[in-house]
């Protein structure tokens, strides 16, 4: 059904008053917008200490006091008008816009629905002055240096806009976050916050260490690494948090332009991408990262309430945000938590950390060995020389993990006790995972180093390890192929028959030959060297799988890596797997040459450090 005709009206001139309060609809969204701009012009002021003070969510009233510079009275009734600010002037300020607020419309559009009161003095001044946002009066006041905005009854005299408004606890709750974001970027100002009384946080001057730490917790500020680079007018800086402080929403993320808390969809793209290796599924990420550039590169005009931006070379921020942090969560070999990090593999494929002191160990890591001998491990062989890896370097480990099971220590399940030569080991500092001491219940390995006791789950340690090995492999194009001596052949619906028969191509890159022989059968007849070990059938299933859902191409750019995480774990040693003192100190040492080999493919921790004094406590030792 058509609705009416409007009638026709002649083209006027909206009243001031009108066009403030459309202005208003943009930049006035619900409370927590009124709290935002008026902290960004208190920032923008100079001010090192900023109080917030809140009624019913901000709802009922919403008073900002800060101690900046202050406005003069003549300039009072200039605050409050439409399109007037003293940031910029012309067309290049706003194109290298140095400040949070510039846009000229925030308190005039606030003003416009609201019971607002401006009071402010200069260093100068005799006294503070007073404006009434609807009056236009200025009176003479008392106050201290700086500037009070006190703005109630928000959306007073627009009562369709007030009834979209939630609970008063779900616009607290928008507020508080706002007045968090601002805090994080700026520790050396103290930030107060009160609601209906009652003093809710409060941060003193600090730096962003401590300042990160107080508001996004102890479980962040445990699980968390420093990153500070640059590159020409790119400066990346700030903490990222290990898939330890993962979340499952997305409301742990902070990332700021020159200062500016932004939700940039290039951004958190560049960031998402780079945990793609040690955090899949749907977790999120935890992070603090600010990115400063010129401002002439970024545009922060783009949307009125300035939390979207636009770069001009989008692609080199994407790629320089994503090595960063990608970069950061690759040290992670044996580093995290304060650890000391592990020397790094030579390109000549040799190990320095071997120092000769341990010669079950030289019997097993072997430098400079460039063939692997017939009978390997499941660790598989040589490492490939990554261009863009950590420590992807060569190395014979011998048969690690044997066929034939060894006997547990009698009289105690599941434990199993090493040699006396390798339990007396001395750690040193050139191994922060120590030596192995046991192996409890064939799930972990405990081993000893200079900090005290440390727990590591072997099959997510050794998931990681073949992880990268597969990764490095596939991205030299080096997958080496061990083909089998009796193809194995298994039923296969016409779905996977025709899966194997279109993809060859992507198939032989993994490393995988399977042909169809009728039908209803396929044949595999090689597998990837490092994955020799896993069930050949199930293995060849769950790789048709993927590559049928996620097509040929797309699996080996776009889901790469969860494809490759689903073959380690194929092939990762399983739980109730005995292991000797070499093969156990053999994947301690892998581990500390392995790049992200703190967590395994999923974000779940490989090891645990117990430090000497956290046992003397629990033992009451010295008390």
């Amino acid at each position: 059904m058509n609705a009416p005709l409007s009638p026709i009206r002649s083209i006027q001139q909206l009243p001031d008053n009108l066009i403030s309060q459309i202005a208003a609809g943009e930049v006035v969204e619900r409370p927590s917008a009124v709290v935002k701009e008026l902290l960004e012009n208190a920032l923008d002021a100079g001010a090192s200490q900023i109080t917030v003070r809140l009624e019913q969510g901000g709802v009922k009233r919403i008073a900002i006091t800060d101690n900046g510079r202050g406005i003069a009275p003549e300039q009072l009734p200039l605050a409050l008008a439409r399109h007037a600010t003293s940031k910029i002037t012309s067309l290049h300020d706003l194109e290298n816009v140095a400040t949070l607020g510039f846009r000229g419309e925030a308190l005039a559009s606030i003003a416009s629905v609201s019971q607002l009161t401006l009071t402010s003095r200069t260093a100068d001044a005799a006294h503070a002055s007073e404006i009434d946002g609807s009056t236009q009066a200025v009176t003479p006041s008392s106050g201290a240096q700086g500037t009070t905005v006190d703005v109630q009854d928000l959306y007073f005299n627009t009562p369709a806009r007030r009834k979209f408004l939630k609970s008063e606890q779900t616009e607290f709750g928008h507020c508080a976050e706002v007045v968090r974001r601002i805090a994080l970027a700026r520790p050396d100002v103290s930030f107060s916050l009160t609601h209906n009384g009652k003093t809710v946080d409060h941060w003193i001057v600090t730096e962003i260490g401590k300042r990160s730490a107080s508001i996004l917790g102890n479980e962040f500020a445990n699980a968390r690494l420093a990153l500070d680079e640059a590159a020409g007018p790119l400066r990346l800086h700030g903490f990222v948090g290990l898939p330890t402080a993962s979340k499952a929403r997305a409301d742990a993320q902070y990332f700021y332009v020159n200062g500016r808390f932004v939700r940039d969809k290039l951004l958190v793209h560049a960031v998402r991408a780079a945990y793609q290796d040690v955090l899949h599924g749907d977790r999120y990420p935890s992070y603090v990262l600010g990115l400063d550039l010129d401002p002439a590169l970024v545009d922060v005009n783009v949307h009125p309430s300035k939390i979207e931006v636009r770069f001009r070379d989008s692609r080199a921020v994407h790629q320089f945000v994503f090595h960063a942090v990608s970069r950061a969560l690759a040290q992670t070999s044996a580093t995290s938590f304060g650890a000391t990090p592990a020397p790094l593999a030579s390109p000549s494929g040799a190990m320095p950390w071997i120092r000769g002191s341990q010669e079950h160990l030289q019997a097993i890591l072997q430098p400079g060995v460039s063939q692997v001998p017939q009978q390997q491990t499941s660790f598989g062989p040589q490492f490939a020389h990554g261009a863009s890896g950590v420590a992807q370097s060569t190395a014979n480990y011998g048969a690690l993990f044997a066929d034939s099971a060894h006997p547990a220590s009698d009289g105690v399940p599941g434990y199993q006790a090493l040699p006396q030569a390798a339990s007396q080991t001395l750690p040193s500092d050139d191994f922060p995972l120590g030596f192995a001491l046991a192996q409890l219940h064939g799930i972990y390995i405990l081993a000893q180093n200079t900090k005290g006791l440390v727990l590591v789950d072997m099959h997510a340690a050794h998931e990681r390890i073949l992880y990268e090995q597969l990764k490095g492999a596939l991205d030299e194009d080096a997958m080496q192929v061990q083909p089998l001596l009796i193809p194995v052949t298994f039923f296969a619906d016409a779905v996977e028959v025709g899966t194997a028969e279109e993809n060859q191509e992507t198939l032989h890159a993994l490393g995988f030959d399977i042909a169809a022989i009728s039908p209803t059968t396929l044949a595999l007849r090689s597998v990837p060297a490092l994955l020799k070990n896993a069930d050949a059938q199930t293995l060849a299933r769950d790789v048709l799988r993927d590559v049928r859902e996620f097509g040929g191409s797309r699996v080996l750019v776009e889901r790469r890596n969860e494809l490759l995480g689903t073959l380690a774990c194929h092939t990762a040693v399983r739980a109730n797997r005995s292991l000797t003192a070499p093969e156990m100190n053999a994947l301690l040492r892998q581990m500390e040459a392995t790049e992200r080999a703190d967590q395994c493919n999923h974000g779940r921790p490989t090891w645990s450090q117990l430090a000497l004094s956290d046992l003397d406590k629990f033992f009451l030792r010295g008390q």
